[in-house]
Order: structure tokens, then C-alpha cells, then sequence
């Protein structure tokens, strides 16, 4: 469609919609069944689940044009989608949100937040790498059980990594 960009290293399954003026950054994973809306913004490394869904705006009706309400949707780095989520126009999942499948996200996520249920309430917290944070170093930071990486609560609902830049993409395996 006009006006998309699709970043480099991306994989499309098979029956993916792309509508005008959606943002595909690079190393981006959408499975089958996927339609990404007009107002839809995937930064690098999101992994979009089979049959995830997004929607564009937050009061559709058939007999109404309503094109000029298009709500922005923005996926940040690393996100994972599950299988069969719903993200409700409107939205920022946070960097490395995990979303699991079968949740309904209608709020804005923060970074590392392990989202889940209907509606998709935070139910802990994600490494980059994917696992969830449970351990915990002597000085209260929690643990990746992969990387060892550390992550710490700034402040109430806020999460950082410790041991990479946010806005980094994992290093490459040696």
C-alpha cells in the first residue's frame, strides 16, 4: 500500500495485511493472519504472534466514515505479541513488553511489562531475552536467567536494564 515503510530483515506470514501508512522497522516477525492498520508503528524486533489483531479506531461503526479518527498505535523495540492479543488503537506497548496470547491491551504498557488477561493486566516483569524476572542479585536488582542482566525498578512501574542501552539491539551471539 502507499506510503509504508518495511525495515530490513523482516518475515511476513502468510495472509498479512499492510495498510497505507503503517511503519514496519527493521528485524520485524509478523506471523499469519496479521493486519496492521493505517496509524500502526512497529519499531525494530517485534514479534507479532499468528493472528494478533490492532485496531485503528476506538468507535468504528459501518455507516460512519470516521478515516480522520485513526488512533496511532506504537509498538516499541522488542515487543513480543502472542497468539490471538488485541491491541486497541491508541496505545504504546513500552520496549520489550511481553504480551501474552489471548490478552486485550486497551492501555498504554510500560517497557519489560508481562501483560496478560482480558483486559491485559501487567502480571510481571520480561528480560529482553524473554524470560521472566523472578531472581534477584543481593542488591534487590532482578535477574535474566539467560544473560544475567540486570534489571531495577526506577520508580514504581518503571523498568531498566542495568547491563545494555534501551535503545540498543541485542549484541550478536559470538
Amino acid at each position: 500500500m502507499k506510503n509504508t515503510a518495511i525495515g530490513e530483515r523482516c518475515n511476513l506470514g502468510q495472509n498479512v495485511f499492510v495498510a497505507s501508512n503503517v511503519v514496519i522497522g527493521s528485524n520485524v516477525k509478523v506471523q499469519n493472519n496479521v493486519s496492521l492498520y493505517e496509524g500502526c508503528i512497529l519499531e525494530d524486533d517485534v514479534f507479532c504472534g499468528p493472528s494478533c489483531v490492532f485496531t485503528n479506531v476506538t468507535n468504528p461503526r459501518s455507516q460512519i466514515n470516521r478515516r480522520h479518527a485513526y488512533a496511532e498505535t506504537l509498538v516499541r523495540r522488542g515487543v513480543t505479541l502472542g497468539a490471538n492479543c488485541t491491541i486497541v488503537c491508541g496505545v504504546t506497548l513500552g520496549r520489550y513488553a511481553f504480551i501474552a496470547a489471548g490478552a486485550v491491551v486497551t492501555r498504554d504498557v510500560p517497557d519489560y511489562a508481562l501483560m496478560m488477561g482480558v483486559p491485559a493486566r501487567q502480571s510481571g516483569w520480561m528480560s529482553r531475552h524473554g524470560h521472566r524476572l523472578v531472581e534477584q542479585d543481593a542488591d534487590g536488582n532482578l535477574l535474566c536467567p539467560e544473560s544475567g542482566w540486570r534489571y531495577q525498578e526506577v520508580e514504581p512501574g518503571m523498568l531498566c536494564c542495568l547491563d545494555w542501552p534501551e535503545d540498543n539491539p541485542l549484541p550478536e551471539k559470538e
